[in-house]
């Protein structure tokens, strides 16, 4: 229970990965974390792009993303999505000013550009949005995890098993 005192806000949209969903929360739940789904809607079944769903705890508006230790961004097609709402990349900025944990993973990438915190910043993210990623600024690598502070970045699904160490590792801290 190496994260009992530690709560982390997820978001999600129709689409997301469903293993890069899932995968971490499972994981973050097992070390003792609190974990958090929110998207736009309340209580609603948003489905993943394999077939899996899920069900939101709440609303992107309820959340108050101070009380959050940690902000994992699934991949799939849901951040081309979640990169246009305003109160998405507030919790973004603010996770990022604050120095809290930042997870992103596959397409996540493209949120974290959107909301302008990736100038200097070294990450990874599927090789599909590599020139969105520099064009923002990063200096990307072709790297299962790559940490940067406290922004960690994974690539794929198969990266999953390296990622979520450095994640826990991060909300450690």
């Amino acid at each position: 229970m190496e994260l009992k005192n530690k709560t982390v806000l997820t978001i999600v949209s129709k689409d997301f990965d469903d293993l890069e969903f899932f995968y971490p929360v499972l994981r973050l739940k097992e070390a003792g974390a609190k974990v958090i789904i929110a998207a736009e809607e309340k209580n609603k079944v948003y489905q993943g792009k394999y077939g899996l769903s899920t069900t939101s705890d709440i609303s992107f508006n309820e959340v108050n993303i101070a009380e959050f230790d940690g902000l994992i961004i699934p991949g799939g097609w849901a951040p081309d999505y979640l990169r246009r709402l305003p109160l998405v990349l507030d919790f973004v900025r603010y996770m990022h000013q604050h120095q809290k944990t930042i997870g992103a993973i596959c397409h996540a990438g493209w949120v974290l550009s959107s909301a302008g915190i990736l100038k200097g910043v070294e990450i990874t993210s599927t090789p599909g949005i590599k020139d969105d990623m520099i064009y923002a600024g990063a200096i990307w690598h072709d790297k299962s995890v790559v940490v940067s502070g406290h922004i960690i970045t994974a690539r794929r699904p198969p990266d999953l098993p390296l990622y979520l160490p450095e994640l826990i590792q991060s909300l450690k801290k």
